[in-house]
C-alpha cells in the first residue's frame, strides 16, 4: 500500500494561517492588506486542490479506480470520502460551500466571502489532514487501519 503524505497539505494550512494573521494586522484598505488578502485567496485555492488530490489518492486505497476518479466531479469525491469515513456528512456540506465559493467570479464580494470561510476551512482542513494521516499515512498500520 502506498502511504499518503500530508506534509504539503499541512504546509498549505500554515501558510494560509500566517497570511490570515498578517492580513488582520495590516492597516485596513492598505496595499499590504490587499497583498495578504490575495495570498489568502490563493492559499485557500491551493489548499483545496491539494486536499482533493489527497482524497483521490485515499479513495484509490479503498479500491476506486484512478482513471474513473480523475473524471469524477469534486462533490462526488467528497461524497465518496464520507462513505469511507474520511469526512463526516457535516464536513462534506462545508466542503461543498468551500468549493462553491471558488466557483464565483473574483472581486470584492468573493474576497469577503472567502475571508469569512477561512477559520472554519482551516479547522476542516486540519481535521482532514489528521484523518488521512491516521488512516493512510505512515504508521497507519499500527493504528488498526
Amino acid at each position: 500500500m502506498e502511504y499518503l503524505n500530508v506534509d504539503q497539505l499541512r504546509r498549505c494550512m500554515k501558510t494560509l494561517d500566517a497570511s490570515l494573521l498578517f492580513y488582520q494586522k495590516a492597516e485596513g484598505d492598505s496595499i499590504e492588506q490587499e497583498v495578504f488578502r490575495n495570498a489568502i485567496i490563493k492559499g485557500y485555492e491551493l489548499a483545496q486542490e491539494t486536499a482533493f488530490k489527497l482524497l483521490k489518492k485515499a479513495l484509490k486505497a479503498f479500491g476506486h479506480g484512478g482513471k474513473k476518479l480523475e473524471a469524477t466531479p469534486v462533490k462526488d469525491i467528497l461524497r465518496l470520502a464520507a462513505v469511507h469515513d474520511l469526512l463526516t456528512l457535516p464536513e462534506v456540506e462545508r466542503w461543498f460551500a468551500y468549493r462553491d465559493n471558488t466557483a464565483h467570479d473574483y472581486g470584492e464580494q468573493f474576497a469577503k466571502e472567502t475571508l469569512t470561510l477561512i477559520p472554519a476551512f482551516l479547522q476542516d482542513i486540519t481535521t482532514l489532514a489528521d484523518v488521512l494521516e491516521q488512516k493512510l499515512g505512515k504508521g497507519a498500520e499500527n493504528n488498526g487501519a
